[in-house]
């Protein structure tokens, strides 16, 4: 391999994985920093929004320079090269297939049937936090801790149907 064909080579290496990296960033920021269960602050809530708002596009450009950059690598690649070769791609295709769905939903579960005792016969810890919700003579509280799971709950209040949130 000549000197200019090394350097071409590194060049190209160079470029596959700096759009495998940014291409692959932009899915996995925002899902990293937007979890359940775990602190986060403003200022890093607005950057993974705004990341993952530009992330299809992002994804994409980065998946299409990595796939137009494998065949030119491919050829003076060797065997463990080529194998090499298969992760950057298979990172930044995964990211701009699941930057393309809502995959914020699915680390919430709705409730499917929201089950409601009398408060004689609650078993929540006295310490345990509660979303209160009181209409006329009718009143509800939800434990912060499943809120906190499932986000949404759709009840009937007082006869007024509410959407709780949290």
């Amino acid at each position: 391999m000549t000197s200019s064909t090394s350097t071409r080579s590194r060049a190209l290496w160079i470029a596959l994985i700096a759009a495998a990296l940014i291409g692959s960033a932009a899915f996995f920021i925002p899902a990293y920093i937007i979890r359940p269960f775990t602190r986060q602050s403003a200022r890093g809530l607005v950057w993974a929004m705004a990341i993952n708002q530009r992330a299809p596009l992002v994804s994409l450009l980065g998946a299409l320079i990595c796939f137009a950059l494998a065949p030119l690598l491919w050829s003076s690649c060797g065997k463990w090269q080529k194998r090499l070769l298969a992760l950057p791609l298979l990172a930044v295709a995964f990211s701009a297939v699941m930057s393309r769905l809502n995959y914020l939903e699915w680390m919430f579960h709705p409730v499917s049937n929201a089950q409601f005792e009398a408060e004689s016969a609650s078993r929540l810890d006295a310490k345990e936090m509660i979303l209160a919700v009181r209409y006329g003579d009718d009143a509800r509280a939800y434990p912060i801790r499943q809120m906190a799971y499932h986000h949404i709950l759709n009840d009937v209040v007082g006869g007024v149907p509410i959407a709780v949130t949290y």
